[in-house]
């Protein structure tokens, strides 16, 4: 089985600013990558908790794979 991999450092930085752009978030020099993720998670009504958290329920976050949390169903 091939690992899918998720983006990390800069290609995620870039993915962050694009989305950052959608959402008309400024992009203030020397900004967080975590900072700005967690701005674009507020814009989209989410809860801000990238790499703030060491275990995750947000199953729908498009942030999950780079974020580190270990993922688990709150279904149980």
């Amino acid at each position: 089985m091939v690992k899918k991999g998720y983006p990390k450092g800069p290609k995620l930085f870039s993915l962050a600013r694009k989305k950052a752009l959608q959402f008309d978030i400024p992009q203030n020099k020397g900004i967080k990558l975590g900072e700005l993720i967690c701005a674009i998670q507020e814009r989209e009504g989410n809860v801000p908790c990238f790499q703030k958290r060491e275990i995750c329920c947000e199953i729908s976050c498009c942030w999950q794979g780079s974020c580190g949390a270990r993922m688990v169903d709150s279904q149980g």
